[in-house]
């Protein structure tokens, strides 16, 4: 026999208002803060937003890959640059932000970060629809690779100063681009950018690409402070 109790918690109303409670923070980190976190054997910053507890939609998330020079140990290294610098400046953003680190040696591999974010989403209050990914350098080429292989992963990537395979980039046809990159970089070449930006228009891809007349290979400067990235980035939503 049902019992009265066991009536109430299958009811469809109850059931309607457990699924618009606002979720909990997981151990380790705080709304409002950017701290240091570990999942699946990964080593990451992570910044929740200040009303993640206050709202029960789901968040956008942004996932940030940093360059070759800060591999290793020491995670303070991966708030040097970018978003997570950003972070830690006080910047209020209004999106889930994960910031891992590779180790010495290592690059960001698209099946490492694939599954990343597969652990992310079922850990995180976050829209899977709204999964973004940005990085400069060794990063940018990371999320180049990954929008590639996985291009369902991802509503959108913003790679700094990166390049991927030309070839390959017409898998991500339907994954919006913001490039950025430095006219006169020495280190990733300008053109190896521009050859992916061109091979995913010419297969139908929405993709732009901003020079800095002058800038060498350090153009994640002023494209972090691009006013319209952010704006860009929250609008972009998988269909």
């Amino acid at each position: 026999m049902i019992s009265r109790r066991q009536l109430l918690m299958t009811s469809p109303a109850l059931l309607s208002a457990c699924a618009g409670l606002a979720p909990s923070v997981p151990d380790g980190l705080a709304a409002g803060d950017q701290r240091p976190w570990q999942l699946e054997g990964e080593r990451m910053w992570v910044w929740l937003p200040r009303e993640y507890t206050t709202r029960s939609e789901r968040w956008p998330l942004l996932v940030f890959l940093h360059g070759s020079g800060e591999r290793g140990s020491a995670l303070d290294k991966v708030k040097l640059h970018g978003p997570p610098m950003w972070a830690a400046r006080g910047a209020n953003y209004p999106l889930v932000l994960v910031s891992p680190q590779l180790e010495e040696g290592a690059r960001w591999e698209p099946e490492r970060l694939h599954r990343l974010l597969q652990a992310l989403q079922s850990r995180l209050n976050v829209d899977r629809k709204r999964s973004l990914a940005t990085g400069l350098s060794l990063g940018g080429h990371g999320v180049w690779n990954w929008a590639s292989a996985y291009p369902r992963d991802l509503a959108a990537i913003a790679p700094v100063c990166g390049f991927g395979d030309p070839v390959a980039v017409e898998a991500m046809r339907e994954v919006p681009v913001r490039a950025y990159h430095g006219e006169v970089d020495p280190v990733v070449p300008l053109a190896r950018q521009q050859a992916c930006v061109d091979a995913l228009r010419a297969a139908g891809g929405r993709a732009t690409l901003t020079i800095y007349p002058g800038v060498g290979h350090d153009s994640w400067v002023p494209a972090y402070q691009d006013p319209d990235l952010l704006p860009w980035l929250l609008a972009q939503k998988q269909t």
